[in-house]
């Protein structure tokens, strides 16, 4: 048995296990996630973003349970969205692209219709984060999060560099402890 008083400061153990292993005991081992891309151009050969999310989902032991891409249309958006809400079998959905500002750019719209509570902290945090990397463009993004039917959905920008920072930073490391409180 290793002696963990030792570890405390020393910092030989820092860095070994990611962060979000300590939210384990506050949620779901494995969650049940819906990825959704909306494009007017993507198909399942060239989805590199989608295919990003349910890899880094899968890596992370997490279980995709449904992969659908949508053309950039609102209601066509909100159709899925709503089934998905009727589904029981997912807990998070996860989406990218259309969160632009351009005229086909119409996910964001969508889910600030429909969700129930938001977590304004996740497009902030997402912003700080991109602002860092790729400067004053990062304000265009609308990348945003919250509650729908019990549901955690997160709406990310399509490109695949957005997509591992939001993964990688934000919601691998949060997931399972937001579907815990979402079952209390």
């Amino acid at each position: 048995m290793a002696d963990h008083h030792h570890s405390h400061g020393h910092g030989e153990h820092q860095g070994h296990s990611p962060s979000h292993i300590q939210h384990k005991d506050h949620g779901p081992r494995t969650v049940r996630c819906v990825v959704i891309t909306c494009s007017d151009t993507r198909s399942e050969e060239n989805d590199a973003s989608g295919s990003l999310i349910k890899n880094l989902l899968i890596a992370d032991g997490h279980e995709i349970v449904g992969y659908y891409i949508v053309k950039d249309d609102p209601d066509d958006i909100k159709r899925l969205l709503t089934d998905q809400s009727r589904e029981n079998s997912s807990q998070a959905i996860i989406m990218n692209g259309g969160t632009g500002i351009s005229q086909r750019d119409s996910t964001f719209e969508v889910i600030e219709g429909l969700l129930e509570k938001r977590l304004d902290g996740f497009g902030e945090l997402f912003r700080y984060l991109s602002f860092k990397e790729i400067g004053s463009s990062a304000m265009l993004s609308r990348a945003a999060a919250g509650i729908f039917q019990g549901k955690v959905i997160f709406s990310l920008p399509g490109s695949e560099a957005a997509v591992r920072l939001a993964m990688e930073q934000f919601i691998l490391p949060e997931i399972r402890h937001i579907v815990g409180e979402l079952t209390k």
